[in-house]
């Protein structure tokens, strides 16, 4: 079995679990579920949708780097949103932060997420 090698980084929120930011296994990164906090303060950067996207989209960057990648090296990315009509904000964002060819995605609906944060992402990168 290959090696683990753990992912970590002061410039993304630290693990608020029994977890890892980021584990790399070979040329795959699987990144933990980000949530829209500060790293500096662990707090949710805002009330509103759209900073908590661009936080997160932050945060990701951040280990994505970490682990000696980018956002554009994610080859499937998970998008967890406690209201599906924010999908439309969503999109826009993800433009800002990625080129096609874009990753594969999920967008999931569900009822709450940690500290009642409005979005969550994780992903799969290759490097």
């Amino acid at each position: 079995m290959a090696e683990k090698i753990i992912i970590a980084t002061n410039k993304a929120p630290q693990a608020i679990g029994t977890y890892s930011q980021a584990v790399k296994v070979g040329s795959t990164v699987y990144l933990s579920g980000q949530l829209p906090l500060v790293p500096e303060s662990m707090q949710i950067v805002s009330d509103e949708f759209e900073a908590q996207v661009v936080q997160v989209f932050e945060n990701l960057t951040a280990v994505c780097q970490a682990a000696g990648g980018s956002l554009g090296d994610i080859v499937k990315l998970n998008i967890f949103m406690t209201d599906l009509s924010n999908f439309a904000t969503v999109n826009e964002i993800m433009g800002r932060y990625f080129e096609q060819p874009y990753p594969a995605r999920a967008a999931i609906g569900v009822k709450q997420l940690p500290k009642d944060s409005l979005v969550e992402m994780d992903g799969v990168m290759e490097i």
